[in-house]
């Protein structure tokens, strides 16, 4: 199928509040509008999970960061510059998202990505993305589209095309906490 043609079908059902099931820079995840509290409560739902655990929102330009964190310690920048691995970073002032997206002390974890379907489709929609990895809670991550939960699949409003039969070996990012005083504590590597 063509890559124009997944990000058309995503972009309709994230527009409805649906869910969509995506290749990420990472692994496989679960993705909806991350400002639409409705659409967010179907990933929980769908995951069965806590709504006490947070999920990671994708943003594509460093200039979401600033849009969606009230008080961004700019140096996280270059130190995004220089990681060499996907990084998830738990920012402070979360704003502008869904409020069952945003942790009891106002953190939130956003990752700017680097791949070009998801950059393309957060560009398009303007909006920032939802990402969980593709499993039931408490289940182990499929590191590959052919591993993901039946469950999952029938779960979801749409499921890309683009990468299914990729089986590059991935990894969930990197997360780190940034320091008021400039520094990341690692949460995991």
């Amino acid at each position: 199928m063509n890559f124009d043609i997944d990000i058309d079908r995503s972009l309709a059902v994230l527009q409805s509040g649906g869910l969509i099931l995506y290749p990420t820079d990472t692994i496989w995840g679960i993705g909806c509008d991350a400002t639409d509290p409705q659409a967010v409560a179907k990933v929980y739902s769908l995951k069965q999970r806590e709504a006490a655990k947070s999920l990671i929102v994708l943003v594509a330009d460093k200039r979401d960061i600033l849009k969606y964190t009230s008080q961004p310690d700019l140096r996280i920048f270059d130190f995004l510059d220089i990681v060499k691995k996907p990084t998830t970073v738990i920012y402070e002032g979360a704003i502008g998202l869904a409020p069952n997206l945003i942790n009891a002390d106002g953190t939130i974890a956003i990752r700017l990505v680097d791949d070009p379907f998801c950059r393309h489709l957060i560009k398009r929609f303007r909006k920032p993305l939802v990402s969980t990895s593709a499993n039931i809670s408490g289940e182990p991550a499929p590191p590959f589209y052919k591993e993901i939960d039946p469950r999952i699949k029938q779960g979801v409003d749409y499921i890309v095309e683009h990468r299914r039969d990729d089986e590059t070996p991935r990894e969930p990012s990197a997360i780190v906490k940034w320091n008021a005083d400039g520094t990341p504590t690692v949460i995991r590597s």
